[in-house]
């Protein structure tokens, strides 16, 4: 599967931005999906998953009741809605993909990545 982010860009902090993450190759619907992100210095982390279905959903504590991840499989597109957004929050975002059942909130845990979009909150 092929992954790529949109949807990044410069906001206010407490602004808003809806990322989304289109996929194309094999059938996106097999997929669990996260989001990830990086900022310079530091590893990647893990900000959402969702399952393959869109049944369950976790977050890191950092971002929960501020993000929210969602699926549409009839369109192949995964979605990060951001709100209240905070200057802590500017990173280059990825989303990824994968078959495996491992922890999802590992970096090792994906197979497939996007090439990240950067949001930039400033304060």
């Amino acid at each position: 599967v092929q992954l790529q982010a949109s949807g990044g860009g410069l906001v206010q902090a407490g602004g808003s931005l809806r990322l989304s993450c289109a996929a194309s190759g094999r059938a996106f619907s097999s997929y669990r999906m996260g989001w990830f992100r990086r900022t310079p210095g530091k590893e990647r982390e893990f900000v959402a998953t969702i399952t393959w279905s869109g049944g369950s959903t976790d977050y890191a504590d950092s971002v929960k009741g501020r993000f929210t991840i969602s699926r549409d499989n009839a369109k192949n597109t995964l979605y990060l809605q951001t709100n209240s957004l905070k200057p802590k929050d500017t990173a280059v975002y990825y989303c990824a993909a994968t078959l495996r059942l491992r922890d999802p909130r590992t970096v090792g845990a994906y197979d497939y990545w996007g090439q990240g979009t950067l949001v930039t909150v400033s304060s």
